[in-house]
């Protein structure tokens, strides 16, 4: 679940680089919030898929 949300996060982040939406600043929020808690799973040793 937290891998496809990552997923879809990072495709909405480059629609944002690419085509220059006014909710870029939120989708890169939102894409630090994914990638941080994916590493704090890692860390932590649990499955990220």
């Amino acid at each position: 679940m937290l891998y496809t949300i990552a997923v879809v996060l990072v495709i909405l982040w480059l629609l944002g680089l690419i085509t220059k939406f006014t909710i870029g600043g939120f989708i890169h929020v939102l894409l630090v919030i994914a990638i941080i808690a994916i590493l704090i799973r890692l860390i932590r040793g649990e499955k990220v898929l």
